[in-house]
């Protein structure tokens, strides 16, 4: 049979050379090279960095990087979505009159109100003005008799909504406001420069402030808290009073009375409103007095 020269001759130089320094050498260089790829990943680190720096040389393209960058944005519309929200909350809450409250949300928008909160801008309303958003006895019950959970404000097309909703999610109570009508009740009270006169609807019924005042004088004390409903317009004003008008129609069990003063910038006339009870029993002194 015959050998190549380079063939061991016996069992001992097989194993001489197996076992030699270069395969020893060699076997524990590959054993290190995996133990510490094992322990230390650095080969996978190594070859990320090497990914990260050639990163915005490298196409963008393939299945994966437009998964990956479907879910940035994703994240990024929903990280909008909250901050857009809490900025909603933050401004319903800061929100000192229903009209600021409109302003703050716009079609689409949402926000659930905390009691207090609705309680506080119901309450900053005159109150014959509140009898226009809801009665006071339907909200006392809403609020404190009633299985209210929450009470949810959406924002309409010029307006808002707002649902008291039961801790079934059922609607008991829904509201609708448009900004118009919520501006005028806001300032339904505030001072008008002008003249009674020029105001349709107190033409009919003007007196003269000292012959007004004759007549208010006479009538019980218990119901003249019933006509000056909201002394504090009267008394802030620093003008003259000249006149005062009563309005020849009735709203909501209150009839509106107009002050006329004459100030130092023009005449102005403040509103308040009497109830129309009591507002009859004056008519009935004025008639007196003009007799």
């Amino acid at each position: 049979m015959a050998r190549y020269w380079y063939e061991p001759l016996s069992y001992s130089e097989w194993f001489k050379r197996i076992f030699s320094f270069l395969n020893i050498a060699l076997f524990l260089l590959t054993a290190i090279f995996f133990i510490s790829e094992f322990r230390f990943d650095w080969f996978e680190k190594l070859v990320g960095s090497y990914l990260v720096s050639t990163n915005e040389v490298r196409p963008e393209t393939g299945a994966i990087w437009e998964i990956g960058k479907q879910t940035t944005n994703a994240h990024e519309s929903l990280k909008t979505m909250v901050n857009k929200n809490e900025d909603i909350r933050q401004t319903a809450n800061a929100a000192g009159s229903f009209s600021e409250l409109v302003s703050g949300l716009l079609p689409g928008e949402w926000v659930t109100l905390e009691r207090q909160q609705f309680k506080t801008l119901y309450l900053s309303l005159e109150k014959s003005s509140s009898l226009k958003i809801i009665d006071p006895a339907s909200l006392v019950w809403l609020l404190n008799g009633s299985d209210l959970d929450r009470i949810f404000c959406e924002g309409i097309k010029g307006g808002i909504k707002i649902f008291f909703i039961d801790r079934e999610n059922r609607v008991i109570k829904e509201i609708e406001l448009q900004k118009e009508d919520i501006i005028e009740i806001e300032n339904a009270d505030k001072p008008l420069a002008g003249i009674l006169t020029d105001i349709a609807g107190f033409r009919d019924r003007i007196y003269p402030a000292r012959i007004f005042f004759d007549a208010l004088l006479k009538l019980p004390a218990e119901i003249i808290p019933d006509l000056i409903v909201n002394p504090e317009a009267l008394l802030e004003q620093e003008g003259k009073l000249i006149r005062v008008g009563i309005f020849n129609e009735a709203v909501n069990g209150y009839i509106k009375l107009g002050f006329e003063f004459e100030a130092p910038g023009g005449e102005q006339v403040v509103f308040l409103k009497g109830r129309e009870w009591a507002v009859w029993q004056l008519s009935l002194n004025l008639k007196g007095e003009a007799k």
